[in-house]
């Protein structure tokens, strides 16, 4: 038997979107942008990092769905998205970062539709 070529390209994920207009809105103003939009679904991407946003709620799925992008610094991304006006403009939460013990400095993001994302960096575990 030959061997296959079993290489991978990509993985996204599809995120649920309770107000889907307001979910574009919210990811296009943090800075993502929209590759595409359509049939319910839009495609997003920040440099080499994409998901996409569907047209789909169910409060339990979207309350307990989480993402987490790793940037160069998470400080920074922090810093954007406090200056983004998002979290008055869109209602959203978003926490302070915090070096977390599993060897990332972090900050938490919820967006409209109750979903968690993680910001994060790596930083040198404490031992």
């Amino acid at each position: 038997m030959q061997p296959r070529n079993l290489s991978t390209v990509e993985i996204k994920a599809f995120v649920p979107a309770r107000d889907f207009a307001r979910s574009i809105a919210f990811y296009q103003a943090i800075g993502f942008t929209l590759a595409s939009n359509v049939g319910g679904v839009a495609y997003f991407r920040h440099g080499e990092c994409s998901f996409l946003l569907q047209d789909f709620h169910v409060a339990e799925h979207s309350h307990n769905f989480m993402m987490h992008l790793l940037v160069a610094n998470a400080d920074d991304w922090y810093a954007h998205i406090v200056a983004s006006g998002v979290v008055g403009s869109f209602g959203v939460r978003v926490e302070p970062p915090q070096d977390q013990p599993w060897g990332m400095r972090d900050f938490v993001l919820i967006d409209p539709s109750g979903v968690l994302w993680r910001i994060a960096h790596p930083v040198p575990r404490s031992t």
